[in-house]
């Protein structure tokens, strides 16, 4: 009998009710704008399902690492933590357009697509089935294309909306061509049944349950931003609203990983082939043309879209040496959590200095420490986070990472040599995260301080306060992912 679990359930009712009565509250106001009033709905509904998911943890009703079972959805500790991540972002990004979708047509519809993605993201992150993750996949991915081009008298919106759009058909062909080997070849869409299936193939067919493992990494490497496969995102993220780079960048970039984890590593490990070497260069590959291309940069966005490129290398590192090192994935779950306040808080600052001085080219942030000194602050230290400086809390989960990477020396011969690329990439990676510190803080001597929006400098409060927080007490966090941490021992054939 197939069930689905109580936490997924719960969150698809409140975000799914609310997401949907936006749109007909509107319509019985008879009113346009009003941004606060259904913002504050949005925050609320946001509030609640996080709020749900982190009692559930706390009264210990979570299972721990990722379960397969005859479930379409399972609760444990490992869908828990990508819904935190994603909840919170949701709720940066939310927060954050109080003042960016002031003055806005349709903003009802505007924060209903917010909700009704988080309802894919979380989903997605739960699924232990392949026809619900696909589902879930596009029910996160049909509002973003929307979003992206809700600017819509802005040519550039209008172009990333259809780059995006094209790119996100072409992922979602993929991936269900993938589903459908998988199922042509086990008889079933469970993933675990098919991750035992595999395990039990005749040597003749293992040829097309790897093109359907192929099909999932180039499937879900769209969202994630890895190379080959992110041509699109610099140009989505410098075309969308700001708000919704941040909801990209930090939310659905992290829902390729929740899929990619559940699916291709462990499927890679039931067919016992060693495509960790491959999953290693691609790594590499990502995380040197995401830095070496934000370097050249002149558009702040833009510089930012190719660093959340790079970063998505240093969180594949985890799973390239995952049958190596217990802590690799741990690693990578501690980074996803952590990069995504980082690069939402960065996006979110982009905001806010779009809708105080309408600029985004990096040369014009001369000065701006002077003239919004929060979102200066929580901008350089989201930067800083991002680079991996101490004692901030992206240096404890690079640390992870490129610890498990050199623990894997012995059984990896290359393993090491990820981390030391990672290393190197981060040292370049403050070049030009510097570039823009040095703009802001010691440029531009007679600018003089504008009101910053408030919802802006909440968002960035809490970004301090968790950067900070983690950084210097890490503890609790590594705990948490450490409980998320799947157990790959037990897929193994």
């Amino acid at each position: 009998m197939i069930e689905i679990t109580s936490t997924p359930l719960i969150i698809l009712a409140i975000l799914g009710t609310v997401g949907i009565s936006l749109p007909l509250i509107h319509i019985a106001r008879k009113e346009q704008g009003s941004t606060s009033f259904y913002g504050a709905i949005t925050f609320g509904a946001l509030l609640a399902s996080i709020g749900y998911v982190i009692y559930q943890f706390a009264i210990g009703n979570v299972t721990r690492g990722a379960i397969f079972s005859e479930d379409v959805l399972s609760d444990d500790a490992f869908g828990g933590l990508f819904a935190i991540a994603m909840l919170i972002v949701a709720i940066m990004t939310t927060v954050g357009s109080f003042n960016f979708m002031k003055n806005q047509k349709n903003t009802a519809v505007y924060f209903s697509l917010i909700l009704l993605s988080s309802i894919g993201m979380v989903f997605v992150a739960y699924s232990t089935d392949l026809v619900m993750l696909f589902v879930a996949w596009e029910l996160m991915s049909i509002p973003t294309y929307i979003l992206v081009g809700y600017m819509k008298k802005d040519p550039s919106s209008n172009e990333a909306a259809l780059k995006y759009f094209l790119f996100g058909a072409l992922s979602s062909a993929i991936i269900i061509y993938g589903i459908s080997i998988a199922y042509g070849l086990t008889g079933s869409t469970n993933i675990g049944e098919v991750i035992q299936g595999f395990a039990a193939l005749d040597s003749t067919m293992v040829p097309l349950a790897l093109l359907a493992v192929g099909m999932f990494i180039a499937g879900f490497g769209f969202k994630m931003g890895l190379v080959p496969f992110h041509m699109w995102l610099p140009d989505a993220y410098e075309g969308a609203p700001p708000t919704i780079a941040a909801f990209l960048a930090a939310g659905t970039k992290k829902v390729g990983f929740a899929a990619a984890l559940r699916v291709v590593v462990m499927g890679a490990i039931a067919l016992s082939i060693d495509w960790t070497f491959a999953l290693g260069i691609i790594a590499v590959m990502t995380m040197t043309v995401g830095n070496i291309a934000a370097i050249m940069q002149k558009n702040l966005a833009r510089m930012l879209a190719y660093s959340s490129i790079g970063h998505a290398g240093y969180i594949l590192i985890g799973l390239s040496i995952a049958p190596f090192s217990p802590i690799g994935i741990q690693g990578t779950l501690f980074h996803v959590l952590n990069h995504a306040v980082m690069k939402g808080a960065a996006f979110i600052a982009v905001a806010g200095i779009v809708t105080t001085l309408a600029v985004t080219n990096i040369d014009k942030l001369k000065g701006l420490a002077r003239r919004m000194p929060i979102t200066s602050l929580g901008l350089v230290i989201s930067l800083l986070a991002l680079a991996g400086v101490p004692p901030l809390s992206g240096f404890w989960s690079k640390l992870v990472l490129f610890g498990a990477a050199i623990d894997a020396g012995p059984v990896a011969p290359w393993a090491p040599w990820l981390a030391i690329a990672a290393v190197l990439n981060s040292a370049l990676s403050l070049a030009y995260y510097g570039w823009i510190i040095r703009k802001m803080y010691f440029e531009g001597e007679q600018e003089k301080r504008v009101k910053e929006p408030r919802s802006i400098i909440a968002v960035m409060i809490f970004s301090i306060i968790f950067i900070v927080g983690i950084g210097v007490y890490p503890d609790p966090i590594i705990q948490f992912t450490e409980m998320a941490v799947p157990n790959l021992t037990a897929l193994s054939p």
